[in-house]
């Protein structure tokens, strides 16, 4: 279940938009919270490896996406599946550089988007239960694209048996013909060594 969602700048942790219920049914929520603004000043100073990563912390994991100098994160149950909560942040993400992508880099104040909650409200709602039909058509297209990835590995691992298949026949003709090489060069020695020996 998603429980918490804050949006903010990269290139200085300012904080741009954050749910305003979020947090009211965690316990520690302010310590999480704080967890999190530090994430964001530890991004803020170049200290980001990845643009997508999940990071643990007590009984909840933080998944957060960069895209366009600005971090969006939440704060899920670990059992929450990892693919919807990219795909609530990618939502989130679209809507709000679709609305503020031009005026994210003149914010001034912390919070500047605060109206934005409406949007991660409804969206979040949308994200709660893993069981909707909406979430498990969500789950089930990622596993129709896990399913290809493995047929074209299978596929590709197949066509590797199929060159060493090629590989081992013509290994197998080149032997043949060594030692058909190796009799005639045999008979040629012979007939040589007799020639040789006549002429002599």
């Amino acid at each position: 279940m998603v429980k918490l969602t804050m949006i903010a700048r990269v290139t200085d942790g300012l904080p741009l938009a954050e749910g305003l219920d979020d947090g009211r049914d965690i316990k520690d929520a302010e310590f999480y919270k704080q967890q999190v603004k530090a994430l964001f000043k530890n991004l803020s100073r170049g200290h980001n490896e990845a643009s997508r990563m999940s990071i643990e912390t007590g009984p909840y994991v933080f998944h957060y996406i960069i895209e366009g100098r600005v971090c969006y994160l939440t704060m899920c149950d670990r059992a929450y599946p990892k693919k919807l909560a990219y795909q609530y942040l990618e939502e989130l993400r679209n809507e709000f550089e679709r609305v503020n992508g031009s005026q994210i880099e003149t914010a001034a104040r912390p919070y500047a988007f605060i109206k934005f909650d409406t949007f991660m409200q409804k969206t979040k709602k949308l994200y709660q239960d893993t069981h909707t039909q909406r979430n498990i058509a969500k789950l089930n297209d990622e596993l129709y694209e896990v399913h290809q990835i493995m047929t074209r590995n299978v596929q590709e691992v197949l066509g590797v048996g199929e060159q060493l298949d090629q590989v081992s026949q013509m290994s197998s003709r080149l032997s043949s013909e060594s030692r058909i090489y190796a009799d005639k060069a045999r008979d040629l020695n012979r007939q040589v060594s007799h020639f040789a020996a006549s002429s002599t």
